[in-house]
Parts: C-alpha cells; sequence; structure tokens
C-alpha cells in the first residue's frame, strides 16, 4: 500500500486514509447497533472518501479495473446512504 500512496502522489496521507477507513466502518457497526443517523454520517463520509479515491485513479490513469473497486464502494456507500434516509 505504501507503493500506491507514493504513485498516487499523497505518500503522507496514508495513515490518514486508513483511520478514516476504520471509523467509517465501526460507524456503520455502531449505527447498526444503537443509532441509524450514525450509519448516515458513516456511509456519507465512505462515499466521499471513495468517490475521491475514484478521482485520484482517472487523473492518473488507471485502467477501469483498478478503479472498480472503490467505484463499486462509492456506489454500495452511496446505497446505504440513501436507505438510512429512507429509515429516517
Amino acid at each position: 500500500m505504501k507503493f500506491e500512496f507514493d504513485r498516487y502522489g499523497l505518500p503522507t496521507k496514508r495513515k490518514l486514509v486508513g483511520a478514516l477507513q476504520l471509523l467509517g466502518s465501526l460507524g456503520l457497526l455502531v449505527g447498526l447497533l444503537f443509532e441509524p443517523l450514525v450509519i448516515l454520517i458513516a456511509s456519507a463520509g465512505l462515499c466521499i472518501l471513495m468517490l475521491l479515491g475514484v478521482a485520484i485513479r482517472l487523473k492518473i490513469n488507471d485502467p477501469f479495473l483498478a478503479i472498480l473497486p472503490a467505484l463499486s464502494y462509492a456506489l454500495l456507500s452511496g446505497y446505504l446512504f440513501i436507505k438510512t434516509l429512507e429509515i429516517l
């Protein structure tokens, strides 16, 4: 992963991105168990994070298959966001 962040031109952001991903996944679990509003916030954050990942990969001209995982997670997080909005 360190090489990937060097390739993206973001070597100092690796730990921040990892921490945000962990916080987002923890937020989804906490929201599932306790408060749906937390799911809304966590899914929005993860969706934004993954969309930024897609943008970075487009910027460095990665092939579509390399972009697909981040795009899939962005769409999934967006879906969770919309479905949680319907519940609230």
